[in-house]
């Protein structure tokens, strides 16, 4: 009776390790869809100022909680603060953010113009979501590792059942590097596309 306990306990064990191994390359994918989201493909979307802070009252805030962001068409970002005073505090997020846009205001609303992407930038944008891909499939691969970290600290497994967990986390593996290639074949279609 405690050989079969002592096997469900490690079973439960091999089972948490090659779960863990699949949540933290899942958060790698959702990393990098997020990381796509701001990499922008020549049309207007309030994804890419998300990710702005606004400091707001001596705090950074994120610039959705200050402002109604929103796009009129497909090459301008309206940003309507709540408070009018802060008009300036949110230019100067936005200036500061690196995004590339010149924010410019009528008193009320900030507008956000998109200029469309020339080659070059269009190859930039595409180097840069490649970057991100690789630096995914780096979180994905150490994900591996630490699952086989944690499978060689268990005691009392024998190296048929270790040899298995290895390759259905090597599987594990080869599928999430796949998907990597699979969002960046979609990515960079849709920056390349005119």
């Amino acid at each position: 009776m405690c050989n079969l306990s002592n096997f469900y306990y490690i079973m439960e064990e091999l089972d948490l390790i090659v779960e863990s191994v699949k949540q933290d390359m899942d958060s790698a994918i959702k990393h990098l869809d997020h990381a796509f989201q701001k990499i922008r493909a020549g049309r207007a979307s309030t994804t890419m100022v998300q990710d702005v802070m606004v400091e707001y009252y001596g705090a950074p805030t994120p610039i959705n909680q200050v402002a109604n962001v929103s796009v009129p068409d497909a090459m301008t970002i309206s940003i309507q603060p709540w408070d009018r005073t802060a008009i300036g505090a949110i230019e100067k997020a936005i200036i500061n953010s690196n995004l590339g846009f010149a924010p410019s205001n009528n008193g009320e609303n900030i507008i956000l113009n998109v200029p469309p992407l020339t080659e070059e930038r269009r190859r930039e944008l595409a180097k840069q979501a490649k970057a991100e891909t690789e630096d995914t499939k780096i979180v994905v691969r150490n994900a591996r590792q630490n699952g086989l970290k944690e499978l060689k600290k268990l005691d009392g497994v024998s190296e048929d059942l270790i040899k298995n967990i290895e390759a259905d986390i090597q599987v594990l593996t080869d599928k999430y590097v796949k998907l990597c290639d699979d969002h960046l074949k979609v990515k960079e279609a849709e920056i390349m596309k005119v």
